[in-house]
């Protein structure tokens, strides 16, 4: 484990090592290559894989960069971005629920590489690929009316329900004295949550931006 793994007693949590990244780096590439494996099976065209690929690393790629856009941020992990949750979102709204899973599961890990915190290993599966995966839970919406809309809230209670889920098992001891556990983690993942979530759907409901995903979404299926 001390080829992936440090313990920093001062900070009481792990720190990834070269070999941890290493690891991640590969598990990153076997999930680009699974992605690869279910547009072969779902009978897509080659070009259909390549418009997808192409479209859910630049989704990707976009929500790294507003991630770093953050309006607030909280002390123990959490922050309201620059709608970065909203391109994920997309491409399960644009793809379908498997392509935005994945797509999830893989930022998750960029997440992870970006700046992981490491309490527990169980820890930091719920609260990266699988809270990030949550997001893709919007592809259930991808053929409904307002499923834009509906996608997008879809998937950020997922990842919001991961993060509680995580909060209450690992972190708490965070809580003030006095406090029940879980009401602290459920209002403190909603104060990061909840206002991005408002604040994207007050954004999505705009005509300009309504029909410009739409026309998007119509290019990326049809080419």
């Amino acid at each position: 484990m001390s080829f992936f793994l440090t313990y920093s007693a001062e900070d009481a949590e792990y720190i990834l090592k070269p070999g941890g990244y290493a690891a991640v780096l590969i598990l990153l590439a076997a999930i680009f290559f699974g992605f690869q494996f279910l547009s072969k099976s779902q009978d897509k065209s080659k070009t259909q894989r390549t418009r997808e690929m192409v479209c859910c690393a630049g989704a990707m790629a976009l929500a790294l960069v507003t991630s770093f856009i953050k309006f607030a941020s909280l002390p123990f992990g959490g922050s309201i971005t620059l709608f970065s949750m909203m391109f994920i979102c997309l491409t399960g709204y644009v793809f379908g629920l498997k392509t935005g899973i994945m797509t999830g599961v893989a930022y998750g890990i960029l997440q992870f590489i970006m700046g992981p915190y490491i309490y527990a290993p169980l820890q930091v599966l719920l609260d990266y690929p699988v809270a990030f995966g949550a997001l893709g839970l919007s592809g259930l919406f991808f053929n409904k009316k307002h499923g834009l809309v509906l996608g997008y809230i879809a998937g950020v209670l997922g990842r919001y329900v991961f993060h509680v889920l995580s909060g209450y098992i690992f972190f708490a001891a965070y809580a003030p004295e006095g406090s029940n556990p879980m009401i602290y983690t459920l209002l403190y993942n909603a104060t990061y949550i909840v206002p991005e979530l408002v604040l994207t759907i007050i954004i999505l409901y705009m005509p300009p931006v309504l029909n410009a995903i739409n026309q998007v979404k119509r290019q990326a299926v049809n080419g």
